[in-house]
């Protein structure tokens, strides 16, 4: 029996472990089940499924929550963050949230943060594509005169 609630311990050791807010939401995400409620067995485990299943939805929310407070400039470093443990690009990351959508929500029924979550994915994406654009190779730089 562990001495921390679920949710004390959620937070302080599986999250605290889990680099980028953003990487936070997509972690709890791919915890959740279609039919309801969350699968981490190593939890379920330790503090029982009906604890480790509240625990779970209760972070997702917090996180999701944070995210949705989170000014898109803040979330576009986030991104950056959240992404290199992945090993994908911050454009190629966004993309597969914006796939996995629905995993992102605690509650799909919470339509009013499904629609502001989905913007905030669209902003970043669309960020990441004029981040690309805007930056120039190497070839297209300004050489200095030949002397």
């Amino acid at each position: 029996m562990s001495l921390k609630s679920a949710l004390q311990d959620l937070r302080e050791t599986t999250l605290a472990a889990v680099s980028g807010l953003l990487a936070k939401l997509a972690y709890l995400g791919s915890l959740r089940r279609r039919e309801g409620g969350y699968l981490h067995w190593g939890m379920a485990l330790v503090h029982g499924e009906e604890a480790s299943n509240r625990a779970l939805k209760t972070a997702h929310s917090e996180v999701l929550s944070t995210v949705l407070r989170t000014p898109i400039s803040a979330l576009a470093e986030d991104l950056q963050e959240s992404s290199q443990d992945s090993k994908k690009t911050a454009a190629a990351y966004v993309a597969d949230m914006r796939e996995q959508f629905s995993e992102l929500l605690p509650s799909p029924e919470d339509s009013a943060s499904a629609r502001h979550l989905n913007s905030v994915l669209i902003a970043l994406s669309s960020l990441e594509g004029s981040q690309k654009r805007a930056t120039p190779s190497a070839s297209l730089r300004p050489q200095p005169p030949v002397r």
